[in-house]
């Protein structure tokens, strides 16, 4: 099956590097224009955006913090002036504060509901009406299986991400109507600069806990995304789909 994107418009939060990179090159590639938005490193998003432009696909970098509404409203006036519409819109960007809960901060918890639940809600909030207008979009919201399952010293990580699988549920329900399909991907291990730290002793841990054996690369997310942003996923709608070798089944 080929997959194609040709004159869609795609907006990826926190695509300069990591799992929203591979999302954004790989939508590219299959013929959408992107939007690369990032918070703090401009050279990674413009990284992303020369490896796009070297393979003839379409993309510009856009600075915003999708936890701050004056500046999301300021992001998608920005896509919507350069393309005209905005058709897939992938909220990928994510922080991490862990800790135990006993020694975890407010501010630590409340910074990553912040960007990782509240900014889902804020950037899809301002897409829905340009999606209406156009009859249709996709929504893709990065979760994890760590909002399926748990996991020690990430009750804030756990509580966004779980949150986000409900979010994506009630806005699927509310929007199917208007041809609007919104899902969930929930990544399990995933080689990236974040588990890149892991001493080799945890991650022989976790691959124990892998029915596959191996830790995923970001490109098994970014192709999902990709079918779930095309024609081919049309009738899928409200899902929580794990790419994460068999860790979590449910």
């Amino acid at each position: 099956m080929q997959i194609s994107l040709k004159d869609r418009v795609a907006l990826v939060t926190g695509g300069s590097r990591g799992i929203g990179r591979a999302i954004a090159v790989t939508l590219a590639a299959a013929g959408a224009a992107v939007a690369v938005n990032y918070r703090d490193n401009q050279a990674a998003a413009e990284a992303v955006v020369a490896e796009i432009s070297a393979a003839e696909g379409q993309a510009f970098a856009i600075k915003a913090d999708i936890s701050r509404q004056e500046e999301v409203e300021q992001l998608f006036k920005a896509v919507i002036e350069r393309y005209g519409k905005i058709d897939i819109l992938v909220n990928n960007a994510g922080i991490t504060r862990d800790g135990l809960l006993l020694r975890m901060k407010e501010e630590d918890f409340d910074a990553v509901l912040d960007t990782n639940l509240r900014g889902a809600f804020l950037c899809t909030k301002a897409a829905l009406r340009p999606m209406a207008r156009g009859r249709g979009g996709r929504i893709i919201n990065i979760a994890s299986v760590v909002g399926l399952a748990g996991n020690p010293g990430q009750a804030n990580y756990a509580a966004a991400k779980a949150g986000l699988i409900g979010f994506t549920k009630s806005v699927a329900r509310e929007m199917a109507s208007r041809a609007i399909t919104v899902n969930a991907i929930a990544p399990g291990y995933i080689e990236t600069e974040m588990t890149g730290v892991l001493s080799d002793q945890v991650r022989a841990a976790i691959l124990e806990a892998i029915p596959l054996g191996r830790i995923g690369i970001a490109q098994d997310v970014a192709d999902m995304a990709c079918f779930l942003a095309s024609d081919a996923a049309a009738y899928i709608t409200g899902q929580t789909i794990a790419v994460d070798g068999g860790m979590v089944m449910h």
